[in-house]
């Protein structure tokens, strides 16, 4: 009978220390810090904006109040307010939308249409739609026009 209790003491004492083992292990790993990807903060969208920005569509052309606006500047992504075209850059393409014939270095990412016929432009960002990109129309001496939805961006007055 001395047998049988003290091999159960033991295999609760066993038990016991196993499960004290078990939870600092558990605690271990909850106190280190996990790496998390740290979601963006993005300005909020209305519904017209969220159907060419998100959805990549397009506005009407001559409708956008950045096609014949010609004031010193920035344009900047209305998703996210980072820094896409200077005004410098900008020109009359006579297209109905605004036209850009460079971006601010790194600003802007081209992806092809799925369907090859044309070339996105995006935020390099936060992947807003902004419109498409033409080369070879012979417009500028870049030879570059990026036609852009008035509607994705945000114009910043240069400060006098």
């Amino acid at each position: 009978m001395k047998s049988i209790i003290n091999k159960t003491l033991i295999a609760l004492s066993l038990l016991v220390v196993t499960s004290f083992v078990a939870c600092a292990q558990k605690q271990e790993k909850k106190a280190t810090p996990s790496k998390t990807t740290k979601k963006m903060e993005y300005n909020k969208l209305t519904k017209e904006e969220e159907a060419v920005i998100v959805h990549k569509g397009t506005e009407w052309a001559g409708t956008g109040k950045y096609d014949k606006f010609f004031e010193k500047g920035t344009y900047v992504c209305k998703r996210c307010n980072a820094p896409l075209y200077t005004s410098d850059s900008k020109f009359d393409a006579h297209c109905g939308w605004p036209a850009f014939d460079d971006e601010i270095k790194g600003a802007v990412k081209r992806v092809p249409d799925a369907d090859g016929q044309r070339v996105e432009i995006v935020c390099k960002n936060c992947d807003a739609h902004l419109g498409h990109v033409f080369v070879g129309e012979g417009l500028t001496a870049k030879n570059t026009r990026h036609c852009v939805n008035s509607i994705s961006m945000v114009f910043v007055p240069e400060k006098k």
